[in-house]
């Protein structure tokens, strides 16, 4: 059996893509697939020399962010593994980023549930009211929550992804999670 390597962005997308596996009744490991971070996708290159066709060759699938598709797509293309739309080759994009399509999928109201059940729904508050936040719209502030304190993504994503009620996952995690399997 192939080994899959899923190149994910970072940390935090390791363990939502992991997350939303188990609970879809994958053993990654049984399976062969590895989920990578690469510490960005600008690192890309580095990951596709590894794993790809001139590395050991393994299925490669993965998630990125909107703003780096073209990169991504440019690296995957320099690589051998063709070219066209990022999905047609197994890289799922996220509109702005993972927690970005978290949020939209589960809703403010259940994001903050979330927050709330880890006892920080009072530091969002806080940050709320800061006056570079104030004008901001709620999944804007949420964004900059996650994203503002260290660990707070890494903290959040396997939380969030928990969070989702069953058979619901934001499209570019659920295509991939589905791609597991599917071998597309």
């Amino acid at each position: 059996m192939q080994a899959t390597t899923v190149l994910v962005e970072g940390e935090s997308d390791r363990l939502a893509v992991e997350t939303l596996a188990l609970r879809c009744g994958h053993d990654l490991q049984a399976e062969h697939v590895s989920v990578v971070p690469m510490g960005g996708a600008t690192s890309i290159v580095r990951f596709l020399d590894i794993y790809g066709p001139a590395g050991a060759n393994h299925r490669l699938l993965g998630l990125c962010d909107e703003g780096e598709s073209r990169g991504v797509a440019r690296a995957l293309g320099r690589a051998g593994l063709g070219s066209g739309p990022l999905d047609e080759l197994g890289f799922q994009v996220c509109r702005a980023d993972l927690e970005d399509e978290l949020i939209r999928c589960l809703g403010i109201d259940a994001v903050l549930g979330v927050i709330d059940a880890q006892g920080e729904l009072a530091s969002f508050r806080l940050l709320q009211r800061q006056p570079s936040q104030r004008g901001q719209p709620v999944p804007a502030q949420l964004r900059r929550f996650f994203g503002g304190r260290s660990g707070n993504k890494i903290r959040y994503a396997p939380l969030l992804v928990a969070a989702l009620p069953p058979g619901q996952a934001p499209d570019p995690l659920a295509r991939l999670v589905d791609a597991l399997t599917n071998g597309s």
